[in-house]
């Protein structure tokens, strides 16, 4: 009996240092879990004060676009003022030098058109002075 005795205390002695080392196990294991919670934690606020940072500067790069958008359109529109001005000082530039020219050929047809009819008056007066010698 006494074996029995033995048996079982080693049994129980046994089952409880197995039962100690799992408490013990699992206390590291939480240990762990714990420090990497911690780890985790951490790390989420650095990504975190990073993103609300990136934001920030998101934010400012936008208002500098923003500003950036606003100075070129206004180029455009002055540029866009520029060119209408320029081009209606160019149209009015081709129609006074059209009018000079039109003026300078029609003065000119009218020299020509009295030449020719000073001319055909002579040749009018040669052939009657042909005709009249013949």
């Amino acid at each position: 009996m006494k074996m029995k005795g033995i048996a079982q205390k080693m049994f129980v002695l046994a089952v409880g240092t197995i039962v100690v080392m799992l408490i013990a196990s699992c206390q590291e294991q939480e240990q762990i879990d714990a420090k990497k919670s911690r780890v985790i934690a951490a790390e989420n606020m650095e990504l975190k004060k990073e993103l609300e940072q990136r934001s920030r500067e998101i934010e400012k790069l936008k208002e500098l676009h923003s500003k950036e958008i606003k100075r070129q359109e206004g180029l455009l529109a002055k540029c866009q003022e520029e060119k209408k001005l320029w081009q209606d000082k160019a149209d009015e530039n081709i129609k006074e030098q059209v009018s000079d020219v039109s003026t300078v050929l029609l003065e000119e047809n009218s020299k020509l058109r009295e030449e020719n009819e000073s001319l055909k008056a002579q040749i009018d007066k040669l052939k009657s002075e042909l005709a009249g010698k013949q």
